[in-house]
This record gives structure tokens, sequence and C-alpha cells, in this order.
């Protein structure tokens, strides 16, 4: 039981520490404990997560449901979350039962891990290591998000990412990595609308083949 114990404590503690590392506003301790939704609805998941592990029912489910309506974010006790995972601003965030998120993710508002339909067992999507979830993004169904992968805010994903990607629109399209910074950000004022591209491509085949006429 200890073990248990010292082990939450210490994810809480990394939760605490990723927010100093990347969000400038954070300026002391007791504005992350306060002012952080997404660091409160993770502290409360963490321990709904482990009544969950220990069979115990309703609990779990219910500590869930206050902590939405506290923080506006649904993390259902069931998914399984890694380390030092970030819900920044994190309002309408909605994360559902058989989701799986790896470490060091960095998710904003408005993003969805859902499923699909009413279908059983494994439903919801699994998402790798330092991997971003831009704002208003939906990842649907049981599908795998790869590792380091950047998701634009607004797309719809509902097929498999490969690592190293970076995906925008609706339905989701892998972009070309120039539009990540330095550091390893997703440069969104600079990623294309996939669709638009593909309109302008077809305009430039069509006078190609005007001209061959």
């Amino acid at each position: 039981m200890f073990s248990v114990i010292k082990r939450g404590i210490i994810k809480v503690f990394e939760d605490i520490k990723v927010i100093y590392d990347n969000d400038p506003a954070a300026k002391n301790i007791m504005e992350v404990l306060f002012c952080y939704p997404g660091l409160q609805a993770l502290i409360a998941y963490r321990f709904a997560h482990r009544l969950y592990k220990w069979k115990i029912p309703f609990i779990p489910r219910f500590i869930s449901y206050i902590t939405r309506i506290i923080t506006g974010i649904e993390i259902h006790p069931g998914a399984k979350i890694g380390r030092r995972l970030f819900i920044d601003h994190g309002e309408g965030v909605v994360i559902g039962e058989t989701s799986e998120i790896g470490d060091d993710v960095l998710i904003y508002q408005q993003v969805t891990l859902g499923g699909t339909g009413k279908e059983a067992g494994k439903r919801h999507p699994s998402v790798g290591n330092h991997v971003i979830l831009g704002a208003g993004a939906k990842i649907l169904g049981n599908i795998k998000i790869g590792d380091k992968v950047r998701i634009g805010a607004g797309s719809v994903v509902v097929e498999d990412v490969p690592e190293n990607s970076t995906v925008v629109g609706v339905p989701g399209r892998v972009v070309h990595r120039a539009f990540i910074d330095k550091d390893g950000n997703l440069m969104h004022n600079r990623i294309p609308d996939p669709i638009t591209c593909e309109i302008n491509k077809l305009k430039a085949e069509i006078e190609i083949l005007k001209e061959q006429k």
C-alpha cells in the first residue's frame, strides 16, 4: 500500500513540474494547484483510476462525474494515462474508458479521445509518447497515434497515424514535418489546409492536360 501511495505522489509531483516547464504563466505552486483545472482533473483521475483497478464499484465513476462538473474535463477512470500529462486550459476535454495515453503528452482544450459507436472492448484511441493534440482535435475509434505526432487544432482523426507525423484537416491528413519549430512545437499558423492543397493539385493537373491537347 505504501509503495502505491509513493508512486502516486511521485506522479503528481511530475504533473506539477511539467506545468512549470511548459507554461510561462505558471508563477507559483498555489496558482498551479488551484488555478489549473487540467492538473485538478488529473489528480482526481489518478485516485479514481486506482480505485477502478481495485474493482471498487460506483465511487470511481462518481469521482469522474464530480470532477467534470468542477473542471469541465471528463476522464473515465478506466483510461490508462502515462506520466507527465499536461492538459492545458482543458475545458471540454473528454478521454474515454479504453483510451491509452503515453508519457509526456500535451492536450489542449476541447480535445476528444472518443469511440465511434456502441462496440464493446477496445474502442478508444491509443496515443504514444511526446504527442501534442491541438485545441478541438477529435481522435475517434480504436486507432493508434504514434510517438512524436502533432495533431493540428480542429482536426478529426479516424485512422492510424505513424510516428513523427503532423496531421491536420477533416478528415485528418499527414502533412510535411517542416511545420514543426526548433523546439518541436506545431506551428498552427503555418500548416496548410490539405483539402485546398488537393484542389490546387487537381487544378494544376487539369491545366497540364489542357496544354497537352
